[in-house]
């Protein structure tokens, strides 16, 4: 009895090793400058391209600045734009996503029509034109996520809250005299945000990868500071004798993808279970 009582408590293998993933590097971003005495920005043109030995971890670049250094610093700067960028989508394509499957017809109709107009356009190529139009740096990548990154989450809301209407607890939650407004906060809010963070772990991983191609092509963050599709663009160069100067920051984007998507997974078989 109280071994199946510990299996229905019991964290998801998969969720717990997603945690800890991105907990050990969320920590080595966020208390990077007590872990490395070298500065990211710092070069020592004596000290170029140099393995790894026990003063740099990691060796050194081509402008002699300690790879470790840079990598750890990078995943605070890609991290922060990743979590902050997805931060106004993931609430605008709940609130329209509620709006659109709980009262259906016209509103159904006109966010049914921006996500189409807004799909029928590649991604990469909205991130693109976006970023050349504002300038290298974060504003672009956050204008993009706000016009675009909400759909993924407004279809998903959408289906679900539509499904929850239709239940007899919202009926009768109506014939109380229950608002509108409260009905949506308190009982279909609470029953669409699991499925909804489960797909916002999904979607920060594509958002990952943007931020990192955005760096490799140039249009991205802007040097000296450390990101790791810079750091990947160049690495690129010195790719067969120094392979690890882009291998490590794009060991580090796999890894970061890997984490954020056990976690996902582990949320979506939590979410089953209950």
């Amino acid at each position: 009895m109280n071994g199946s009582i510990f299996k229905k408590r019991r964290i998801s293998p998969t969720l717990l090793g997603g945690g800890i993933m991105l907990l050990l590097l969320v920590s080595l971003a966020v208390f990077a400058p007590l872990i490395s005495r070298y500065q990211p920005a710092a070069q020592n043109l004596a000290d170029i391209l140099r393995p790894s030995s026990a003063n740099h971890w990691l060796g050194t670049d081509q402008l002699g600045r300690d790879l470790f250094t840079r990598l750890i610093y990078a995943a605070r700067t890609d991290l922060r734009i990743m979590i902050l960028a997805e931060i106004l989508p993931f609430c605008t394509g709940i609130f329209l996503g509620m709006l659109a499957g709980y009262y259906g017809k016209w509103i159904d109709a006109l966010v049914t029509l921006m996500t189409n107009t807004l799909i029928a356009f590649p991604f990469y190529l909205i991130v693109i034109v976006v970023a050349f139009a504002s300038g290298a740096g974060e504003r672009g990548i956050y204008i993009t996520f706000a016009l675009v990154g909400w759909i993924v989450f407004a279809r998903v809301v959408k289906g679900l809250s539509a499904s929850l209407r239709k239940q007899e607890w919202v009926a009768s939650a109506k014939v109380l005299g229950l608002p509108d407004s409260r009905i949506l906060l308190f009982h279909i809010l609470p029953n669409v945000l699991p499925q909804a963070i489960v797909v916002l772990m999904t979607d920060m991983v594509g958002l990952l990868v943007a931020i990192v191609t955005l760096g490799y092509l140039g249009i991205g963050i802007a040097p000296p500071t450390p990101d790791w599709g810079t750091m990947i663009s160049e690495g690129q160069t010195f790719i067969y004798s120094k392979w690890w100067l882009s291998t490590i920051p794009g060991f580090a984007v796999v890894y970061t993808g890997i984490a954020l998507s056990l976690i996902g997974d582990g949320l979506a078989d939590l979410w089953r279970r209950k």
